[in-house]
């Protein structure tokens, strides 16, 4: 199975990485820029894993919960 694990901070969470590259891209000559958020990708690819593993070992593992959303994507 194949599987992709996004990773970004919860709205509620400030995200300095994202604002660096907002300001950044603004001080770059695009000034119409609003919003920046900086996440991870993790892709992935077991055998014999059940949807409720993927989603046990991303919140476990691959994120932390207090301060990060996740989202899988199956099959990509």
């Amino acid at each position: 199975m194949k599987a992709k694990v996004f990773v970004m901070p919860k709205q509620s969470i400030l995200d300095p990485q994202g604002v660096a590259v907002r300001d950044a891209m603004r001080h770059h000559g695009m000034p119409g820029v609003k919003f920046v958020r900086v996440g991870k990708v993790i892709d992935l690819e077991v055998e014999g894993a059940t949807e409720a593993q993927l989603h046990e070992i991303a919140r476990d593992l691959l994120s932390n919960p207090v301060v990060e959303d996740y989202t899988i994507q199956l099959g990509a």
